[in-house]
């Protein structure tokens, strides 16, 4: 059943009215509370103070951005393939599946924060650390979802490929690979979020370029407006990350977005 334009647009408006209202309303607030002496201004900068830091020091931040983004894309991308073909292996394998899931349980429990130190001791201090960092914290999303999708597959839809003469190839291209798409795009964008985050932690720790050490350098300053701009980054990055994956997933999975539409 279709619906009408106007109703279309108008929850088109709400999807978009709602949370720019809920955006606007808090830095309303978020300035309110500091020109009232609420919350001390040494403490916590107004919203035109951020503003203002991310109009003076933009060229700045665009280039550090550039060099985070850059680090969390090939981790992101090392981190999905690992994750892929963990995720096949475990499916196809019981063993595979038995040994590695605890093994992959577990290694999401160790703090990111605990792991940098160690692998910039053992790998050094430039970009080859940050990698692996941002590999292992967005491996496990893709995994974890690609394994739940490959089983939810309907087990009648596996038994009539069997029956017409089909291979395990064809049982995956056809049915398991279709069926765990959408488990996989919702890991991926968790791990977009990880990726950025990742590659921050890592370059806390070491490293003469990113947004981790553009963070560093104005926390020792005492440069709150700055620590919130740089904040305010990266979120848009790990936003626009999203947004990407979002266009992906209608590029991948066009019957999703007319089955939404519909």
């Amino acid at each position: 059943m279709k619906h009408a334009p106007s109703d279309t647009t108008s929850r088109k408006a709400k999807r978009i009215g709602i949370p720019l209202a809920v955006v606007v309303g808090t830095i309303i607030c978020w300035h309110l509370a500091i020109i009232s002496g609420l919350v001390p201004n040494f403490l916590m900068p107004t919203p035109l103070q951020v503003a203002q830091a991310l109009a003076s020091d933009w060229q700045l931040l665009a280039s550090h951005a550039g060099t985070t983004l850059v680090e969390a894309a090939i981790g992101l991308a090392a981190g999905v393939a690992l994750g892929f073909v963990a995720a096949v292996a475990m499916d196809r394998f019981e063993v595979i599946y038995l040994a590695l899931s605890p093994l992959i349980t577990v290694s999401q429990t160790i703090p990111t924060v605990a792991i940098a130190p160690l692998l910039v001791l053992w790998l050094g201090y430039g970009i080859l650390p940050k990698i692996v960092l941002i590999t292992l914290t967005t491996f496990f999303p893709v995994a974890i979802s690609l394994i739940a999708g490959f089983t939810s597959v309907d087990a009648d839809t596996v038994n009539m490929l069997r029956s017409m003469g089909a291979s395990r190839w064809d049982i995956f291209r056809y049915a398991k690979l279709p069926e765990a798409a959408d488990h996989f795009f919702s890991g991926l964008k968790i791990s977009a979020t990880y990726a950025i985050i990742g590659a921050v932690i890592a370059e806390w720790l070491g490293g003469d370029a990113g947004l981790g050490v553009y963070m560093t350098r104005v926390r020792k300053s005492f440069s709150y407006d700055r620590m919130f701009a740089v904040i305010i980054v990266i979120s848009a990055l790990s936003l626009m990350l999203i947004k990407i994956i979002d266009i992906l997933k209608k590029i991948c999975m066009p019957w999703k977005h007319t089955e939404r539409n519909e």
